[in-house]
């Protein structure tokens, strides 16, 4: 049987979730007004994005897509807009329920199209864990996307300990997904926010699971890095010599670096074949996965085509399209 090809970063902001977030949380829900065929308006807690892509919200012309680029699967986790850390811990857990449970809904329906990520208060880290259990155990979704930052609060904070411990005894995939970005002051322009806030708090993410030693202590989690990991498989050698040379750099970290680098995975959204080469080589295509970003417009839509053409053996290009996708989302 054919492995199938699999787009591990994806996101969906599904009809019945939008309906029931604005009956039950209308302060802050989400809501869509069309700019034509393609496009809307998303609003979310007073924040507009647009334009915001057909896709996102419709299921049919999603699986066009999908035909189109050439996945079988795509793993959906939410928006980035409707995480919603920085509301009240228990409207935002309603929001993550209520999200969960349709992207459930939808792998139930279409299990040989569709697997899911959960989404989770991290404001709350007790409440994010035990809306983790939830989701995976009764919901069977396979993890969660989680923000690079928790409202400023980087990844190796001590308040998220309880989180980590839940999601390493369930073995969860976290998908790393920059949120409001570090430096933003100075990426207002040229849509910085994006072309490197985005790849820039990831990496920021990268190093903070990695020194502040959330790796080294919870073995059973899974962490994707979104848009290729950001700096971090190409600043990976300056951390491990900063280690040795600096003891701030060990104040958490009890063994080199090189351990907690070897177990992150990394998406392929890099938008050209010599990065994507760059990070095959560096860290094997077992930790390397085909992603979209869909629908974005800073997605990446011929990441087959790509993937098909690096300089890799065969069995390698099959890891990369769906093999190493399926040994996270299958593991026991």
């Amino acid at each position: 049987m054919t492995r199938p090809t699999i787009d591990i970063h994806a996101h969906i902001l599904d009809p019945e979730a939008i309906r029931l977030m604005q009956r039950e949380i209308p302060s802050v829900a989400p809501v869509l007004t069309p700019i034509d065929d393609d496009f809307a308006d998303l609003a979310v807690a007073g924040t507009h994005y647009r334009p915001f892509p057909r896709g996102g919200w419709d299921l049919e012309r999603r699986l066009q897509d999908m035909a189109r680029y050439g996945f079988d699967r795509q793993v959906v986790a939410v928006c980035p807009q409707t995480v919603l850390y920085d509301q009240d811990p228990s409207l935002t857990l309603t929001a993550s329920q209520i999200q969960n449970d349709q992207i459930s809904s939808l792998v139930r329906v279409r299990p040989d199209q569709f697997r899911g990520l959960a989404t989770v208060p991290m404001q709350s880290p007790e409440l994010a864990a035990a809306e983790l259990r939830r989701a995976m155990v009764e919901g069977g979704l396979s993890g969660a996307m989680i923000g690079s930052n928790i409202e400023g609060r980087n990844l190796d904070d001590p308040a998220l300990e309880p989180f980590w411990a839940a999601a390493s005894d369930l073995r969860a995939l976290l998908l790393v997904h920059p949120l409001k970005v570090a430096g933003i002051d100075r990426q207002r322009s040229y849509y910085l926010q994006n072309l490197i806030g985005n790849p820039l708090d990831t990496t920021i993410a990268a190093a903070c699971l990695v020194f502040g030693g959330v790796l080294e202590r919870f073995p059973g989690i899974n962490f994707l890095m979104s848009h290729g990991g950001g700096f971090t498989p190409y600043q990976a050698a300056r951390w491990e010599h900063g280690w040795t040379v600096r003891e701030e750099a060990r104040a958490r970290l009890t063994s080199p670096p090189r351990a907690s680098l070897d177990r992150l995975f990394y998406d392929t959204i890099l938008h050209d074949a010599a990065p994507l080469q760059f990070l095959a080589d560096q860290v094997g295509a077992g930790r390397v996965l085909l992603g979209s970003d869909y629908p974005f417009d800073m997605g990446q839509y011929d990441a087959v085509a790509v993937i098909k053409g690096l300089r890799l053996p065969a069995a390698d290009h099959d890891t990369i399209l769906g093999g190493a996708a399926l040994a996270l989302l299958d593991r026991p």
